[in-house]
């Protein structure tokens, strides 16, 4: 399986910061009823048995709802849960090496902050990228917020699908519209959302104006 640019409209970063007595299972599949077009499982506490189960759940509802599955950095418990794909960032294994491990069909998602980094995550085998942070956010404090003429460039650099993260919200979605990113990554403006399914349902509209026809 391997991405299209609609795949990455809405795209949902998963955080546990925001359960509340819930499970991420039931905040994601309130994700994915609201309309998600990708979801990315994050955990950098669990250890690996806990990772793989939650995986492997998370998997099964993602697979019910035909939307891809992205293990973020942990090429390991993506083979062994059979996910669709692998996001990694600029301090995790390169992507060459990722897209040897996984092979050629696996989604191979690439955070990346400038044209340099978009052209060489591409060379390697990425089939999209990340790009940001777009906004401030307090999810990723250690990233430098990316200029709009930063995201214009690597859209005339690179034909991969686009997605921006950091910072984004119900409220500036739009300050995205001609940036070239196909698409959002969000975590806080999903899971931190007291209604997860409406929240969702706002933003795909908003994402689906901001990328336009």
């Amino acid at each position: 399986m391997r991405c299209d640019k609609s795949q990455m409209l809405l795209y949902a970063v998963t955080d546990r910061a925001w359960l509340c007595g819930r499970t991420l299972a039931q905040q994601v599949e309130e994700a994915l009823k609201g309309g998600v077009t990708c979801v990315q499982l994050r955990e950098k506490d669990l250890d690996r048995d806990a990772f793989l189960r939650e995986a492997r759940e998370i998997l099964a509802l993602c697979r019910r709802y035909r939307v891809p599955f992205i293990v973020n950095d942990d090429v390991e418990v993506a083979l062994a849960c059979g996910a669709d794909g692998v996001h990694v960032g600029q301090e995790d294994m390169a992507a060459g090496e990722v897209r040897r491990r996984i092979g050629a069909e696996r989604i191979l998602g690439v955070s990346v902050h400038t044209v340099a980094e978009a052209e060489e995550a591409v060379r390697n085998g990425a089939d999209y990228l990340g790009l940001g942070a777009v906004f401030p956010t307090a999810t990723k404090t250690d990233v430098d917020r990316m200029p709009p003429e930063t995201l214009r460039a690597i859209r005339a650099a690179v034909e991969v699908p686009l997605v921006a993260i950091g910072g984004i919200c119900r409220d500036n979605i739009g300050q995205l519209a001609g940036s070239g990113v196909d698409g959002v990554a969000l975590v806080s403006a999903i899971f931190a959302a007291a209604d997860v399914q409406a929240a969702c349902r706002e933003l795909r509209r908003l994402s689906e104006e901001m990328v336009g026809p």
